[in-house]
């Protein structure tokens, strides 16, 4: 026969100093568990959401980066002019050579300075990613020096408002728009006329990448057959939400493993305040716990009772851990891609199964910290403790 629930959370309200104390050290170790997974899966997303599953992405094989692929413009217009492509509303199509390179440009409101990468893309860019769309402004002119930056970087990095000049190298390009990508890792970029851009930075004799639409999304296997076997080329084809996703594996398993390692740490104190909380409830119930083995609990009744004491003060604590996260949702911070070496911006990303690992892991707290407690209890002896004693 089992004790009622009730039991357990009539005795948790009859501790509230104890509880309350046990419940927030629960509950810090719950929000930074949460806040390394959010961390981790906002910057997750904005690389996966980069990608668009009907573009194919294609660099020089053996490249693991953007930035160490190099293809030439005679592969690049054979590419173009492939069947396979799908054709835009204007009849060209849809594909942009691009030329993609890493930067350092100074830091806004503080010293110092950070690597930022500059896309030089082809006038389809924009009707190719349909997520990418002005915010404010306009499109740069093909052929002009004028660039546009992702939203994420304007406040983050000088000359990036409307109407500024950047300077790439000798030449100043000027600052026409503003643009967003769904909080995709493309608004943390600069994005200009490979005409332009090209010669400015001396990357005259080729692209970093191609992307283009495909006409048949189920066409892929046959043309990756096609371009990846063909002799005049050494390249390699992905699928553009494949190849952003592979990119942020890497980083986002470094910021869990670090953010799993910090919060374990914290949890070995908040595991050892729910146990001393138990044992002090197993030892001023001593005689309570007696008189429920009188009435024909079992031990095994009386362990499982203690058990869910300490998961349910345990479940407290994970609610108010979720509850001190939740305002670090879009929270907009930034860190360095390994990839591409260059700073990519991004939003802490609180999700309902981020909020549901949080509770799992409060819970398991509970019960590494309720385990002993609940085993003495069961063990207690029965005369000793009618006695009192």
């Amino acid at each position: 026969m089992a004790i009622p629930l009730s039991y357990n959370m009539r005795n948790i309200r009859q501790r509230p100093i104890s509880t309350l104390t046990t419940a927030i050290g629960i509950a810090l170790t719950v929000a930074i568990f949460i806040g390394s997974l959010s961390l981790a899966s906002g910057f997750q997303a904005s690389l996966i959401e980069t990608g668009d599953d009907a573009n194919v992405i294609v660099l020089r094989k053996g490249a693991d980066s953007e930035i160490a692929s190099g293809v030439d413009r005679e592969t690049s217009n054979i590419i173009r002019a492939n069947p396979a492509i799908a054709v835009g509303p204007s009849g060209r199509p849809l594909v942009s050579s691009e030329m993609v390179v890493v930067t350092n440009r100074d830091r806004l409101g503080q010293p110092g300075s950070s690597n930022v990468l500059v896309r030089g893309v082809d006038p389809e860019a924009l009707e190719l990613r349909s997520s990418v769309r002005i915010v404010e402004g306009r499109m740069f002119e093909p052929g002009t020096d004028e660039v546009i930056v992702g939203h994420r970087i304007v406040p983050r990095f000088a000359d990036c408002e409307i109407g500024d000049r950047i300077r790439f190298q000798q030449r100043a390009f000027t600052v026409v728009g503003h643009f967003e990508a769904e909080g995709s890792a493309f608004e943390s970029e600069i994005w200009g006329d490979n005409a332009t851009l090209q010669p400015a930075l001396q990357r005259g004799g080729g692209f970093q990448s191609i992307t283009f639409r495909l006409r048949d999304r189920s066409g892929f296997a046959a043309l990756e057959k096609e371009l990846e076997g063909d002799p005049r080329f050494a390249l390699q084809l992905h699928r553009e939400s494949a190849w952003y996703a592979d990119q942020s594996g890497l980083l986002a398993t470094t910021i869990r493993v670090l953010g799993v390692l910090i919060t374990v740490i914290m949890a070995l104190g908040a595991v050892f305040g729910a146990m001393n909380t138990m044992y002090a409830a197993v030892q001023s119930r001593t005689r309570e716990i007696a008189t429920l083995l009188v009435l024909g609990f079992s031990p095994l009744a009386v362990m499982v009772s203690f058990m869910a004491e300490s998961v349910l003060l345990a479940l407290l604590g994970g609610v108010l851990g979720c509850l001190f996260a939740l305002p670090i949702n879009g929270i907009v911070t930034s860190t360095t891609n390994f990839a591409s070496f260059s700073e990519v911006a991004f939003a802490f990303r609180v999700t309902p199964a981020v909020l549901l690992a949080g509770m799992i892991f409060a819970a398991g707290m509970g019960v590494v910290g309720g385990f002993l407690p609940a085993l003495k209890a069961a063990r207690q002896p029965l005369a000793g403790s009618l006695r009192g004693a």
